[in-house]
């Protein structure tokens, strides 16, 4: 028996990459999935039916059960027939993977707005498009009565969690998911559902194309940017045991699990009175080093 038994799970972007990595781990567990994706290439251009066709028959020829989605997660009624795609094929939906996206880095001096808005809309936007149509169903569900574990797991990046110089658009679309992930938990609880991201870091065609994790490791080795190594917590975060996890932002390097948290309150200062520009002077840095932080991964 698998964690996932009598699950259905959409995984979006799931043709290639992480994504095709979580599809094939849920299903070898047990779940049913829709395997989303529209066949870009790593910048988003392109377009071909062939990665989510391989991935289904992979889950097929390996004894579970799959079917393909090529609406696009940045159209607000594709993203719903992504929902009814999972509903119409296997009778519910019980886990959201948003994993589809892509990268155009450039320095944001140079940045087109077209650039800034493609990779907002697939991160952000496709996002917030599933996450929407999914909520609506598990509520829809919940207030007939059906009694379900429900789950959305979302993709940030530590580009977003710690900030990275060329990828400005990226990284606040990140942010804003983690920032979602928080939200949804909040509203989404009354419906038995948790919502939860991860942060992975690991070789994909994103990854690859802009310099970094190229290196595999020899034979025997244990190769720490495989996609695969992130696929067991995004089945655990799917699974009934995880029940009680819910608003967390997670990640896996290599072989650490790691928790990031969000912004909180970390010093502060009461002068029981309007604040002049000549208090501001004098103390002010007693909350701390007010430079710039190091990126510390």
């Amino acid at each position: 028996m698998g964690v996932l038994d009598g699950k259905v799970a959409i995984v979006t972007g799931a043709g290639r990459g992480l994504g095709r990595s979580h599809a094939l781990a849920m299903a070898q567990e047990g779940a049913k999935i829709v395997v989303n994706d529209i066949g870009v290439e790593w910048d988003g251009t392109g377009q071909a039916k062939g990665p989510a066709d391989d991935v289904v028959k992979e889950i097929k020829d390996a004894g579970g059960d799959a079917v393909a989605c090529f609406d696009s997660v940045v159209d607000f009624q594709g993203a719903k027939n992504i929902i009814d795609t999972a509903i119409n094929s296997f009778g519910k939906l019980n886990i959201l993977v948003n994993n589809a996206g892509f990268l155009r880095d450039k320095m944001s001096f140079n940045m087109s707005e077209e650039e800034w808005d493609a990779v907002v809309d697939v991160h952000l936007k496709g996002t917030f498009n599933c996450g929407r149509w999914a909520a609506a169903y598990f509520r829809e569900q919940s207030k007939a009565g059906v009694e379900e574990n429900r789950r959305i797991i979302n993709t940030v990046s530590h580009a977003g969690l710690i900030g990275n110089p060329g990828q400005g658009n990226y990284g606040a679309a990140k942010a804003g998911i983690a920032c979602l992930t928080l939200i949804w938990a909040r509203e989404f609880q009354r419906f038995n559902a948790t919502v939860n991201s991860i942060t992975p870091m690991a070789r994909t065609r994103m990854t690859t194309m802009t310099g970094y994790f190229t290196e595999i490791p020899g034979e025997g080795q244990f190769d720490e940017f495989a996609p695969e190594n992130i696929s067991p917590l995004v089945v655990y975060l799917a699974s009934d045991a995880a029940q009680d996890i819910t608003g967390q932002v997670l990640s896996i390097r290599g072989g650490k699990l790691e928790v990031f948290r969000g912004w909180y309150l970390d010093n502060s200062i009461d002068i029981q009175k309007r604040w002049s520009i000549s208090d501001l002077q004098q103390r002010i840095r007693e909350l701390g080093d007010l430079s710039l932080p190091e990126m510390v991964f």
